[in-house]
């Protein structure tokens, strides 16, 4: 027997943020079996307080004295 445990959809976003997310693909747009374009894709996605703790950056703070 499978144990099923609910999760809510905000404890799994801060969950996949906390620890990034790498997402890769390829496209490519054939036309009459000629590959006229190809488009790779990868991205990071990931909190920006976790993205500056991995660089090293110090937090940004921002003034409201514009």
């Amino acid at each position: 027997m499978r144990a099923t445990r609910e999760i809510a959809l905000v404890d799994l976003l801060d969950r996949l943020l906390a620890g990034g997310v790498v997402l890769t693909g390829d496209i490519t747009l054939s036309l009459a079996g000629v590959d006229l374009v190809r488009v790779s894709l990868q991205a990071l996605i990931t909190s920006v307080r976790e993205s500056e703790g991995m660089t090293g950056l110090a937090p940004r703070v921002e003034s409201g004295d514009g």
